[in-house]
């Protein structure tokens, strides 16, 4: 089993979703984007990286707030959905229904991409003046709250300033979504550094269930957030990720960025699959075994054995 054949209520870049009564099952596919383009070619265990990772940093931080993660346990899912058990196996979410808000919520600590170009031009990032004599990479005096809105798929989102965000959801949702952001960051980042990642930013998403505000979608994994390795971190300098940055960069030389995205060369592929299982691997200091195929767990655990 390699596809759901049942048609997703909606889907976004990465994600399908389907309608299951009281809940949502969130699938993460191994589809891939770049540049607000979704490319043609598939990353392999992309999706079970991303669902797993997500999984792993709820139960972590469910302390600084609630999220809508109900199971991982396809025998848990609704019964139109088990023939697809081995599909879903690790790649798909059974989550509480929420009214999203409607704001990406993304906290940097350090400065480096779409912020570093506005750094430059203006001193500020979103309304906020930062010190001078700042470079690439370097470290933020607190960690910044940057709210954008959330576009559609094929869309671009938009920066907005605190005060815009106040004036599209109100204060006190607004304050909330912000100190709440700000908590996880803090939190996922202390963490990070004893496995020897900085958490560079991220970005996450929130909605009300039961009338509270509830970590929803996904939750510090390689496609919402930059990390870095610790021990090659050097100020001044744009630092290699845990993401798909083999993808943009082979885009950038070898794309004009008209007409259809071009496929990706095996090479590209592969390079960025290890990337998304290395990432898994040092943030939850498990080795990652596909969940989908006993044979295909047995194989990987047979190759490391024989790397070993």
């Amino acid at each position: 089993m390699t596809a759901m054949e049942l048609r997703p209520d909606s889907q976004g870049k990465v994600r399908d979703i389907y309608d299951a009564g009281d809940s949502l099952l969130m699938v993460a596919s191994d589809r891939i984007s770049a540049f607000d383009y979704i490319l043609p070619d598939e990353i392999p265990y992309k999706g079970e990286v991303l669902s797993r990772i997500s999984a792993f940093w709820f139960e972590k931080l469910a302390d600084v707030v609630p999220n809508h993660l109900v199971s991982m346990d396809p025998r848990d899912f609704p019964a139109e959905f088990l023939p697809y058990e081995e599909y879903l196996s690790g790649r798909a979410m059974l989550v509480r229904k929420a009214e999203p808000i409607k704001i990406e919520c993304v906290v940097r600590g350090y400065l480096t991409g779409s912020i570093k170009e506005a750094y430059d031009a203006t001193g500020e990032v979103n309304g906020i003046a930062l010190p001078a004599g700042l470079v690439e990479a370097s470290p933020l005096p607190e960690p910044l709250f940057t709210p954008s809105t959330k576009a559609d798929v094929g869309d671009h989102d938009e920066n907005i300033s605190y005060e815009r965000c106040v004036e599209l959801i109100g204060e006190d949702l607004a304050s909330q979504i912000r100190d709440l952001s700000i908590s996880l960051y803090t939190e996922a980042s202390s963490y990070a550094r004893t496995r020897g990642i900085i958490i560079a930013d991220t970005k996450f998403e929130f909605g009300i269930i039961d009338g509270r505000v509830t970590l929803i979608d996904e939750c510090l994994t390689p496609d919402s957030s930059r990390f870095w390795d610790a021990a090659s971190y050097e100020e001044g300098k744009v630092q290699p990720g845990y993401d798909k940055q083999y993808v943009r960069d082979w885009l950038k030389d070898n794309w004009d960025f008209t007409g259809e995205p071009p496929r990706l060369p095996s090479e590209v592929i592969e390079r960025t699959s290890a990337r998304y299982r290395d990432a898994y691997e040092i943030i939850t200091g498990s080795t990652f075994l596909p969940m989908a195929s006993k044979k295909e767990r047995l194989s990987e655990y047979q190759k490391r054995k024989q790397q070993a």
